[in-house]
Order: C-alpha cells, then sequence, then structure tokens
C-alpha cells in the first residue's frame, strides 16, 4: 500500500482529488435532476453544477 501512495503523492493533490469528486457528485445530480431534453443546456447545467460544487469544496478546503 505504501508503495501505491508513494507513487499517487506526485500526482494527486487535494485540488485534484476536489476536482475528482465534486465532478463524480456533479454527474450524479446532472443525470438525476436535469432533464432539459437538449444536450447543450444540459451540458451547460452540468458545467454549473461542476463550478459550483468545486467552489465550494475548494473554500471548505481552505478553511480547514
Amino acid at each position: 500500500m505504501t508503495k501505491v501512495r508513494s507513487l499517487l503523492t506526485p500526482f494527486l493533490t487535494v485540488d485534484r482529488a476536489i476536482d475528482g469528486a465534486t465532478l463524480g457528485a456533479s454527474l450524479l445530480v446532472a443525470d438525476r435532476l436535469y432533464v432539459f431534453h437538449q444536450f447543450t443546456l444540459e451540458a451547460l447545467a452540468f458545467l454549473g453544477t461542476w463550478y459550483v460544487l468545486r467552489a465550494i469544496a475548494r473554500f471548505a478546503a481552505r478553511l480547514s
């Protein structure tokens, strides 16, 4: 396990971990809540959700 952690440490930063987690959460929100029947609107809603969740998570990470 320590070998895996030592390999991932240079690549996995707090910002990347936050981006990955909020990306997954945004995909779930977009899949369940957004039904506009237009790809462009759903894509924009997904990107907006990801931006807001990422901003909240990064702000919370700075506070702790």
